[in-house]
């Protein structure tokens, strides 16, 4: 197979599609983030890439706080229109159908039509080029009761996510294993069977 070499940009796929709230129950905002991952797990922290010229970019500096709110299907209209318009000329709560509810850790409200939402407090900034890289500790993560099977296992696969890739979204497919599916040892059939 034939490959063709670009020049370099940014052409990773899919990426999370999240909302990100700021702010506080009074004062707040939320915007669409693509540039968004974990950084470790223990101790467990995230990052977002927020450009300066974005309304939230002044909430971050301020207050250091934000909640990751994951988006699903549903959700997949309010996910495109906050990344498009500014808080700046529109609540974008109001006009999406979005409901704040406070958060347990930080003044920046979660989602309440988000299945799972990630609470961080901000312990470095990065300038990176075009964006500013908000390095966070989660200090509290929430999630839909409706996600836990039987035994408490928080199941992603229920809340039908979504994803972004190169200025499209999508819906996430069908499961294909589970973590070190490629590694298991075949269970062995009992004799005389």
């Amino acid at each position: 197979m034939a490959r063709l070499d670009f020049k370099a940009g940014t052409l990773l796929g899919p990426v999370p599609a999240v909302m990100v709230t700021v702010g506080d129950m009074e004062d707040s905002n939320v915007l669409t983030v693509a540039w968004c991952g974990i950084l470790s797990t223990d101790p467990a922290r995230a990052y977002i890439s927020v450009r300066p010229g974005r309304h939230s970019h002044k909430y971050l500096t301020e207050r250091g706080e934000f909640v990751i709110n994951l988006t699903t299907e549903q959700l997949a209209r309010a996910t495109d229109y906050v990344g498009v318009f500014t808080g700046a000329k529109v609540d974008k709560f109001e006009k999406c159908n979005l409901t704040r509810v406070p958060s347990k850790c930080v003044s920046a409200p979660t989602i309440a039509e988000s299945p799972l939402a990630l609470e961080c407090k901000v312990f470095q900034v990065m300038e990176s080029g075009t964006h500013n890289v908000f390095m966070a500790d989660i200090v509290s993560v929430s999630c839909d009761e409706s996600l836990l099977d039987e035994r408490g296992k928080i199941c992603l696969d229920r809340a039908h996510l979504i994803a972004y890739s190169h200025g499209e979204y999508f819906s996430l497919g069908k499961k294909l294993g589970n973590f070190g599916f490629s590694a298991a040892k075949k269970k062995k059939r009992p004799r005389g069977k």
